[in-house]
């Protein structure tokens, strides 16, 4: 990272001492906390703005990034401050968001530790945001280091407001009501281990983290073609019902390159993605019940699990749980075998 005017300073932030470095308009800037253990980052204007602003929620489903997410999430922040929030990597979106969004900043926060959701510059970049956006990489740290913290806190005052709000891949996966957290993964969490054994010790789940509008009972899965994921969601599905987390659970499923952006006003949800990607499809997945087999060591049996799949030119209201412009179908899991009412299970 090339840092310009860098004029260092001893400061006292927080109980800890902090190195600042500060750059001019247009010119990155990085501040690091190793007490908090934290790293900041700005391109454009450091000071505060504010601006008027709408509500948006974008669930990307990994890969290369969807131009229109922050196209569209800069247009809905009244072109104010837009904070990165990630736990892993560096300043890596801040110019590419910049150029996008229109906005007066781009700020990315990178969290090492728990410590850091709880100090007062981390959270007044957050709570002052009009734009954020949650990075991929490894959604357990997510929850280890915000959960009960004021940076939940701060999201969903931030959700209220309401200011666009998004993620993608492991900062999708966070989004709903319930997650796959993710906390006891070796090799990655297969469809078929989850459907072999819904109770195996990789499929954690977590919840009583963040409740975003529209999302309440919704558990998301992303990359899913590519890694062939849908019987994992369904083994996540399984799980929320039959530990009483929910009496009917639902799962919202997106492809790599392609984003689902929902109007938390009116519930109504369209897709974007990466031009020409061949699979550029979201998945709404509703369970009929209860599975009739899910239990410890022993392989799923869950039948009828209903889905309805878009792509661009269809949409979903989330209020009624349907669909138009797509095409739906059911699965079902037998023995820990998956099929489909249609040609393909996705």
């Amino acid at each position: 990272m090339v840092i310009t005017d860098i004029r260092r300073s001893r400061a006292l932030v927080s109980g800890a001492i902090a190195i600042l470095a500060t750059a001019p308009l247009g010119a990155p800037s990085a501040h690091a906390d190793e007490t908090a253990a934290y790293r900041y980052y700005v391109v454009g204007n450091p000071e505060d703005v504010e601006r008027e602003t709408e509500g948006l929620i974008v669930m990307q489903g990994g890969g290369d990034d969807v131009d229109e997410n922050y196209v569209r999430m800069g247009a809905k922040s009244g072109g104010g401050d837009f904070v990165v929030l990630r736990a892993s990597g560096a300043e890596d979106y801040n110019d590419y968001i910049y150029k996008l969004c229109q906005c007066d900043s781009v700020e990315t926060i990178v969290f090492e530790n728990r410590n850091a959701a709880s100090d007062p510059f981390v959270l007044d970049k957050i709570e002052n945001a009009e734009a954020v956006f949650i990075a991929g990489g490894d959604q357990s740290r997510y929850v280890r280091y915000w959960q009960d913290t004021p940076v939940e806190d701060a999201i969903h005052r931030l959700a209220s407001v309401p200011v666009p709000i998004g993620g993608t891949s492991a900062g999708m996966a966070i989004l709903g009501e319930f997650s796959y957290s993710a906390m006891n993964t070796k090799d990655g969490m297969s469809s078929e281990l989850g459907m072999r054994d819904p109770f195996n010790v990789e499929l954690s789940l977590a919840r009583d983290f963040l409740r975003l509008p529209k999302l309440d009972n919704v558990i998301t899965d992303q990359h899913l073609q590519e890694r062939d994921r849908i019987g994992r969601t369904i083994a996540f599905l399984a799980r929320l019902v039959t530990d009483g987390w929910t009496a009917l659970g639902r799962a919202i499923a997106a492809d790599r390159e392609t984003a689902l952006h929902i109007d938390p006003a009116t519930g109504s949800a369209r897709v974007f993605a990466t031009a020409d990607h061949e699979t550029p499809f979201v998945y709404f997945m509703r369970t009929p019940g209860m599975p009739e087999v899910c239990a410890s060591g022993e392989p799923l049996s869950f039948r009828n699990i209903e889905v309805y799949r878009i792509d661009s030119s269809g949409s979903f209201d989330l209020n009624r749980w349907e669909g138009t412009g797509g095409i739906g179908y059911t699965l079902s899991v037998t023995n820990g075998k998956l099929s489909s009412s249609r040609d393909s299970i996705y």
